[in-house]
């Protein structure tokens, strides 16, 4: 891996304000994820029984410190998300998972008053058994690069006085009483900033494009409309470090002369929409946003807008007609946004984690940006780790490392559909979503970044990596992706209007055992007109996962073709249930669970399904402990 400058991983930043490093203090995870698993309720807890143990609860952060005090506090997403809740403990930086309401009186009796660990709340290494008193011992985070995600399961986002004394609104305040606008976009080209969006179009080049346009009115657009299934990254940073956003989005400003901007979320995100607006009454109220700012003569204000996700708003042109009160669908390129864009005015558009890197490029320089990741795509990148991996959540590591470094040992490993690792390893990982496509075992090695990717036909997209195990099957997925496109799209091109709705018929043939050969060719040949064919990037890009499987795992295709077979036995209408009699112990769990009684056998001796009985509703397989129903 590439980037050996790697800043710390640790869930806390390094570089902490003197007056607040060292100092107790208990963080609680309020991320979505753990807020769904009852963190809020945890937190209520810690507060009433610490006070009823007599401790000095701090709730409201102090630049000059909390004294003896034990500060209690909410934050983003700490990244574990599996794990949830979460609690962090300073300055130990112990990390407890899976936290309860019962958990607490421990915590506070144990860990807050004589200093000693609760056991049973510390992370256990699957491989291993050993457990983990902090990120600093846990794999999951030993191998991470946290950049953009540093701060944000440390910092409270609901406080610009901690954001403050962290560094924040410094680089902005460097941008606009040192530099000029060209100077503000050459740091930004030299960094090598790639758009995180997916499409990775190099930022600088984008903002000095809107930068030469002489109008007088510009804007900045935060894409915070983060469509695809399973990614979180984006709501992540804004749920955790809104500041950070804000501040990127300044610099912005001033690099290409903008007064006003637009932070556009999906209202599915109803948590980062509530603290994205009040970090931006924060900032209004602390004077970083508004007129004559840091008195550099230059004004600029933030609006956050609510979209009603739909998927193609994600599209920089479908997005600024859903700004402006219209449906959002797609308009033809040129003229591009930094032309006219936003009301016709020079306006450039960025996604959240792209803006989320711009305040320490500018703080800390362009080279420091490029020690990590590699040469033509510098930095780092985000990604939602899910699927079948033991360590699921929010990842950050430097481009070019590799899906080996990801998903083994990151991610811990492969596992079996009961969640033990699988030894069998793994199928394959989609990679960007429905735009995105399949890396098989054999590119365990390839490097992640734009152009390795782009090289196997597969794309970075937002950072979505989903892990399959042996028992996947890739039919089933490409339906599965091909499904939300068909769903998403705004119906304006014909081929991908129609095309993805016959793309979706043709696969739900070969699912039901209805495909013939002629299905397979004109999946193919239907998939490359789609793309060929449309206008944006979601129908150029929604054949991708039939394209890659088929590619990939034409094998399995011809087996549900011709062998009317679904080898991995998730296909209803193909599926053979049988019991292999090397696993089965005759304990007849499956017996009483099949509701036609197609299940035949003496008690202790190997048992045997009637196919003619047989409804193929998978409870025997649901019901085996010892994996001895195979095919559905």
């Amino acid at each position: 891996m590439e980037g050996p400058n790697q800043e710390s991983t640790s869930v806390a930043p390094a570089a902490l304000s003197p007056a607040v490093a060292g100092q107790r203090r208990v963080i609680v995870c309020a991320g979505t994820g753990c807020v769904a698993n009852g963190s809020k309720k945890v937190l209520a807890a810690l507060e009433t029984q610490m006070a009823e143990a007599g401790l000095d609860v701090v709730l409201e952060f102090k630049p000059e410190g909390h004294g003896d005090g034990v500060r209690l506090s909410h934050s983003g997403c700490q990244g574990f998300c599996q794990m949830g809740p979460l609690v962090t403990i300073l300055p130990e930086n112990t990390l407890y998972t899976k936290v309860a309401v019962e958990d607490v009186p421990d915590i506070v009796d144990l860990t807050l008053k004589k200093g000693e660990p609760v056991e049973r709340l510390l992370y256990v290494e699957p491989r291993t058994k050993k457990r983990c008193l902090g990120p600093e011992q846990i794999p999951f985070y030993q191998r991470q690069s946290r950049y953009v995600l540093k701060e944000c399961g440390f910092i409270d986002p609901d406080e610009i006085r901690e954001y403050v004394a962290h560094g924040g609104y410094d680089a902005a305040r460097k941008a606009f009483t040192e530099m000029d606008g060209k100077a503000v976009c050459d740091v930004i080209s030299a960094s090598g900033l790639r758009g995180r969006g997916g499409g990775g179009f190099p930022t600088g080049r984008k903002w000095e494009a809107a930068r030469i346009q002489d109008n007088p009115k510009k804007y900045v657009i935060c894409n915070g409309d983060e469509g695809d299934p399973g990614a979180f990254m984006d709501r992540s940073v804004m749920e955790g470090n809104p500041h950070c956003i804000i501040e990127g989005m300044m610099i912005a400003a001033r690099g290409i002369g903008a007064d006003e901007g637009y932070i556009y979320v999906r209202a599915e995100y109803p948590l980062a929409v509530k603290r994205m607006r009040h970090a931006v009454a924060e900032a209004e109220a602390a004077g970083y946003l508004g007129d004559d700012v840091f008195g550099s003569g230059q004004s600029f204000r933030l609006e956050v807008m609510e979209g009603a996700g739909a998927f193609v708003c994600g599209e920089e042109t479908a997005l600024m007609a859903s700004i402006e009160g219209r449906r959002g669908m797609p308009a033809p390129k040129p003229p591009f946004p930094a032309q006219k864009g936003l009301w016709r005015k020079p306006t450039i558009i960025n996604n959240v984690e792209t803006l989320a890197q711009v305040p320490r490029i500018i703080g800390k320089g362009a080279e420091a940006y490029r020690s990590l990741g590699t040469e033509k795509s510098p930095g780092t990148k985000t990604f939602a780790l899910t699927g079948h991996v033991c360590n699921t959540g929010l990842i950050e590591v430097p481009f070019g490392a590799t899906l080996r470094e990801v998903v083994i040992n990151i991610g811990g490993g492969v596992t079996d559909d009961r969640g033990n690792i699988d030894k069998t390893g793994f199928k394959a990982v989609q990679i960007g979503g429905p735009s995105g496509g399949c890396l098989t075992p054999d590119l365990l090695d390839l490097p992640l970044d734009f152009d390795s990717l782009r090289s196997v036909g597969a794309m970075v997209g937002s950072g979505g990596l989903v892990v399959m195990n042996q028992k996947t099957c890739m039919v089933s997925v490409a339906r599965f992706f091909m499904e939300f496109t068909q769903r998403e799209s705004c119906g304006k091109c014909v081929l991908c209007r129609e095309g993805t709705k016959q793309l979706l018929a043709l696969l739900d043939d070969v699912i039901e055992g209805r495909g013939t050969a002629e299905t397979l060719e004109l999946l193919e040949t239907l998939g490359h007109a789609v793309q060929i064919g449309s206008l944006c990037g979601l129908g150029k890009t929604a054949p991708n996962p039939v394209l890659s499987t088929l590619k990939h795992f034409r094998k399995e295709y011809e087996e549900h073709v011709f062998e009317k077979r679904c080898r991995a036995g998730r296909c209803k209408a193909l599926a053979r249930p049988t019991i292999n009699p090397a696993l089965c112990k005759g304990c007849r769990l499956c017996v009483k669970a099949c509701p036609v009684g197609a299940i035949m056998g003496e008690k202790k001796q190997p048992h045997r399904i009637d196919e003619g009985l047989c409804v193929k509703c998978g409870a025997c397989a649901a019901a085996c402990k010892f994996g001895a129903v195979e095919g559905i």
